[in-house]
């Protein structure tokens, strides 16, 4: 007596759901980890988001404390930029110019800050030779009623 076995045409799925939950907790460990740059209190307001066509953008970062930094393009995020002061800004920056004139330049500063300490950065970076300065700020948050 020999009993025949019919194929199996279940797909076991069980190892596939292991896999992509391990990348869920892998990609949500790693996400808060990815921003750059030098923690600032930004303002809120309305404005367009910055297109990813924008290849690494000059971002001058100033503190509350009013300590500015120069980063430029995606780095670690442990790694805030060079610190520069407003003297030297001009030389660091001119430097990025002079290499690369079309590079686009933003300015992220504490809402809390001076608005003469924005006003000198963005001087000292047209001096410099960028044909325009952005600002960076946080999308404003929705309250509900």
């Amino acid at each position: 007596m020999s009993t025949k076995r019919k194929p199996m045409s279940e797909i076991n799925v069980v190892p596939y759901i292991d896999v992509m939950l391990v990348l869920l907790v892998i990609f949500m460990a790693t996400a808060p980890l990815l921003t750059q740059g030098v923690l600032v209190d930004l303002p809120e307001a309305p404005s367009e988001p910055i297109t990813d066509t924008e290849q690494d953008p000059l971002v001058v970062s100033i503190r509350e404390d009013g300590a500015i930094f120069v980063n430029l393009g995606i780095q670690d995020a442990n790694d805030p930029g060079t610190r520069v002061t407003i003297y030297s800004l001009e030389d660091q920056a001119g430097k990025i110019m002079r290499a690369r004139p079309e590079v686009p330049v933003y300015v992220k500063a504490d809402h809390r800050l001076d608005y003469g300490a924005v006003v000198s950065v963005m001087t000292v970076l047209q001096r410099t030779g960028a044909k325009s300065v952005g600002l960076i700020t946080d999308p404003p948050s929705v309250i509900e009623s």
